[in-house]
């Protein structure tokens, strides 16, 4: 094998990218700069030993605990559970909320072999009892594994009737179509309509 067809072959490894736009971005590399090839290698060499999960919240930080965590100016009565690390970023970058967050490690999916058990699901249960939540907001993924998810936790919380637990909206996108939205989009929009 070829360095290139190395470099095709490994970058196609990635999540969202196949075999052409691997070919891509490996011819874009070889006509790019040596320095910038050397930084992009040095910063994925380096990233697992500067960056690793909060010992309180689980998303990803260079310090411990995480900016968000140490924030004192955030809303601790308010605790968003996510799937994964990159949904902090993602709910952080919306600018809507000023809580803290949990992040799980993942989604139910007992076909794939992830039951509670593999996600920090007594950690959040800790939290709880620990903190002084009055709202915790379900953000897992729209997906049957991410529905599994919110309603296990809602089962696991249903003793702490003090707590009011939400569940993200989800529907139809800002500035789209119903005629290209499919059916299960639809029908989540019709049951989480609000009074206008």
């Amino acid at each position: 094998m070829t360095a290139l067809e190395n470099l095709i072959q490994t970058l196609s490894r990635l999540p969202g990218i196949g075999p052409k736009s691997a070919s891509r971005l490996a011819y874009h590399l070889i006509k790019t700069e040596k320095s910038y090839n050397q930084n992009l290698s040095q910063a994925i060499a380096t990233i697992q030993d500067r960056i690793f999960p909060c010992s309180i919240c689980g998303s990803f930080t260079e310090t411990d605990p995480c900016p968000v965590c140490s924030d004192a100016s955030r809303d601790r009565s308010l605790l968003c559970v996510v799937e994964e690390p990159q949904d902090v970023l993602t709910i952080q970058s919306s600018g809507a909320y000023n809580g803290l967050y949990h992040v799980l490690g993942g989604a139910i999916s007992p076909l794939d072999g992830v039951g509670p058990e593999q996600l920090s699901f007594s950690r959040l249960l800790q939290r709880i009892k620990e903190g002084q939540f009055t709202e915790l907001i379900i953000a897992t993924n729209p997906t049957e594994e991410g529905d599994t998810t919110a309603l296990y936790i809602r089962h696991i919380l249903k003793e702490y009737t003090e707590l009011s637990i939400t569940r993200l909206a989800s529907g139809l996108p800002i500035g789209g179509d119903l005629e290209y939205a499919d059916r299960i989009t639809l029908a989540r929009s019709l049951r989480g309509r609000v009074t206008f």
